[in-house]
């Protein structure tokens, strides 16, 4: 399974890492910085959007790009690990 991390804290990129590994999901991060995510994507299961963490712009871009394909794209506000492991188990259950 792959999923799409976009927001989050740069500190934080590893921690995220090893939460998704211990859930058997491969993680694509995305700070929410890069100029065009959506070409980035690929195919992923589904996306978790930290909120807080992301320009608006950046988030449009990503609902646009997942917009009609069927992929689940689960939001959260905080972006602390815990948030992140949440969405995991949502997802993968």
């Amino acid at each position: 399974m792959c999923a799409a991390l976009i927001g989050g804290m740069d500190r934080l990129h590893r921690d995220y890492m090893n939460e998704a590994e211990k859930s058997g999901v491969k993680l694509k991060c995305f700070t929410g910085k890069e100029r065009k995510i959506s070409g980035s994507l690929g195919n992923v299961d589904f996306v978790v959007l930290f909120t807080n963490k992301v320009s608006h712009k950046a988030r449009k871009d990503v609902l646009d790009a997942v917009r009609g394909r069927d992929i689940p794209v689960l939001m959260h506000h905080s972006c602390g690990v815990s948030s992140l492991r949440k969405c995991l188990d949502e997802a993968t259950s």
